[in-house]
């Protein structure tokens, strides 16, 4: 049995079905009130975990289940809160990916919210990789030994859950992003994603409309490069993190390349240690007496390094990979927040033009102006409050990450250590 999952909810035995509870590795359980903070529960209590008890006008927000099945992922999105409006205070809906991108949508088309950071839509789940290993797995188990095929299908079956653990775990952060915010906590959509217990009829992308977003992304990028280049942004604050963002989305996405190789090379070693693994299982079976066992020692040897290498590789993508990329996106939201001011700025100059030549004429363009004045003002301070929070959220994010990812290096680093220590002393003696 593996840890979270059995035989009857892998994906060979259950076709491609996979059951998790509580799935949520990468951050605690919070609750939020009123100003937007979160606070977590005592953990150092023996107690049995209860729910904290809720203050006023709080909305805690969690995936208490999830269910992958051949085509979809469901989410069991568990609400409680004391919020007013809300016809329970304690409720489960099961919503899909798709309700997840209608709802971030939702929120994005709001112009009210143009001066708010927008959290980043989860990806989409993909466990295509993992089901084709399954599949071919399950395919060729006529040709290996019993021993080897449940060996690979355990670890094929690891993969998969984590995969889907790290998935579960990026909607349950956009959703508690989205109920810690003292403003979009509040959004009508919100409350009907949480409390409406039917379809939101969210159909998964076609082909046309998977076109329509990479056309409307094209028109987004060539907006930016427009607008940074005909309007010149009255305030340094904006200017200067405009021109930060930019530099720091390209270093992003290329660290998070180069952690994308770094895990992979630790899994290519992985992989060579459990050749060398099996050629030595093989050998151990033609020799006899204490060669047979050397080798066979020595293949063990060689399996358990292997796994300790892709765990290795596993808390590096977990805890420096997911982070990067979580960021990356994050700071992709931030950019918009800057690009939608810019378009409100040229909106004012233009309002400004058009009064002065409306006073010319003996015209009144006065009110539009002083709309598009308001706006501006509105939208700027609401952004300047914005990018401070996000600057503040991702350093500790980010120390968080570095300092776990560190201390899981370490500890992986010692058991190593110790580990062939005893490895070869125990070889020492054999031989």
């Amino acid at each position: 049995m593996m840890d979270g999952m059995d035989e009857s909810s892998s994906p060979l035995a259950n076709n491609g079905t996979m059951e998790i509870s509580s799935p949520n590795p990468l951050a605690p359980t919070t609750t939020t009130n009123g100003s937007g903070t979160a606070t977590s529960p005592d953990s150092s209590s023996s107690a049995p975990a209860t729910p904290a008890a809720l203050g006023e006008n709080a909305l805690h927000v969690e995936i208490s289940d999830a269910l992958s099945e051949k085509e979809k992922v469901k989410f069991t999105v568990h609400t409680r809160t004391t919020l007013p409006g809300f016809s329970k205070k304690d409720n489960n809906v099961v919503r899909q990916h798709e309700e997840f991108v209608w709802l971030h949508d939702r929120i994005e088309e709001n112009e009210d919210y143009a001066g708010y950071i927008i959290p980043p839509c989860p990806p989409r789940p993909d466990f295509d990789a993992s089901r084709e290993k399954l599949q071919r797995l399950g395919e060729g188990e006529g040709n290996m030994t019993k021993e080897e095929f449940k060996k690979m299908k355990s670890e094929l079956e690891a993969e998969y859950l984590a995969t889907f653990k790290k998935t579960v775990a990026m909607h349950e952060v956009f959703l508690r992003r989205l109920a810690s915010h003292p403003v979009f906590r509040i959004d009508n959509h919100l409350k009907v994603f949480l409390e409406y217990d039917q379809d939101l009829c969210a159909k998964p992308r076609k082909k046309m409309a998977i076109f329509g977003g990479f056309v409307k992304s094209l028109g987004k990028t060539t907006d930016e490069i427009l607008l940074s280049a005909t309007v010149r942004d009255v305030n340094d604050f904006f200017e200067n993190e405009l021109q930060f963002l930019t530099e720091y989305h390209g270093h992003l996405r290329e660290a998070a390349s180069r952690t994308e190789k770094m895990t992979q090379r630790h899994k290519d070693v992985g992989d060579s240690h459990q050749k060398i693994s099996n050629a030595l299982t093989q050998l151990s079976t033609t020799e006899k007496g204490n060669v047979e066992t050397f080798v066979a020692k020595a293949a063990e040897v060689f399996e358990r390094i292997k796994n300790l290498e892709t765990r290795v590789a596993s808390d590096q993508d977990l805890k420096l990979g997911d982070t990067l990329r979580y960021y990356q996106r994050d700071s992709d939201a931030a950019k918009a927040l800057l690009i939608r001011r810019l378009r409100c700025l040229a909106a004012y100059e233009t309002a400004n033009r058009n009064l002065e030549k409306a006073r010319s004429k003996n015209k009144d363009a006065e009110t539009a102006q002083a709309e598009a004045c308001e706006k501006f003002e509105s939208m700027s301070a609401c952004g300047k409050e914005e990018l401070i929070g996000f600057r503040n959220r991702r350093v500790a994010a980010f120390k968080k990450s570095l300092v776990e990812l560190s201390e899981l290096e370490i500890k992986h680093a010692k058991n190593q250590y110790d580990y062939l220590r005893q490895s070869l002393l125990a070889l020492k003696e054999i031989a």
